[in-house]
């Protein structure tokens, strides 16, 4: 079995995740195809939004997945999920199934609540989960209320500074929100932290989009 994981940016704790829970869902069996290009979140942050450049990019990176022999892809970058929806008809084509590290992330979410308290670095990040969130809510025929939670600064800087950072801005809407969902899968390792001090439900996505790509080889007998 061969997974393709596209990323966009990324940090070795997320990819740390990432394979974490794949060994967690599939055991050490599965080989791992990384593809990586940090243009494509580079062009998204400098435009505002997925250009055609950086979507063809993307696209690119899931068909060499599918040219590598990969049995199943998942899409790792929230900021450019709406391109992983778009390219679903072609993964149905090849058999192929492109999967979103976030969307079933966004659906429990709505399950555990109405007021849902979203965190993000990155406008560009936090726009599209939004949309996504209120996509699947839509499909499952409730109503929520989103409760942003833009974190600046957050760049370059260390893993306790972050938490504290995140900490701060979900002390500022806590009040607001019955969960709390982490938009980027790089910010998982801060997940029990934050549950840990406001002790509502707390939601990253690494281990969702990994069930999500378990479930999807499951549905094709594998």
């Amino acid at each position: 079995m061969k997974l393709g994981i596209v990323y966009t940016s990324t940090t070795p704790e997320l990819i740390g995740y990432v394979n974490e829970e794949i060994r967690k869902n599939l055991g050490d069996t599965p080989e791992i195809l990384n593809y990586q290009d940090p243009s494509i979140l580079a062009e998204v942050r400098e435009h505002g939004y997925v250009t055609a450049g950086a979507a063809a990019r993307l696209v690119g990176m899931y068909m060499q997945a599918v040219s590598d022999g990969a049995d199943a892809i998942l899409n790792c970058c929230s900021s450019v999920g709406e391109v992983a929806d778009a390219a679903g008809d072609l993964g149905r084509y090849t058999g192929i199934p492109i999967v979103r590290i976030d969307e079933e992330m966004c659906r429990e979410a709505v399950r555990l609540g109405k007021r849902i308290g979203v965190l993000a670095t990155l406008p560009t990040t936090l726009e599209p989960t939004k949309n996504t969130i209120l996509r699947v809510a839509r499909e499952m025929n409730r109503h929520v209320e989103l409760v942003d939670g833009l974190v600046d600064g957050a760049f370059g800087i260390d893993q306790e500074q972050f938490k504290a950072m995140l900490c701060a801005k979900t002390g500022e809407i806590i009040d607001q929100a019955d969960v709390i969902l982490l938009c980027q899968g790089s910010m998982a390792y801060a997940e029990e932290t934050i549950f840990e001090k406001f002790g509502k439900p707390v939601l990253s996505s690494p281990r969702f989009g990994v069930k999500a790509l378990a479930d999807a080889l499951r549905a094709k007998g594998l």
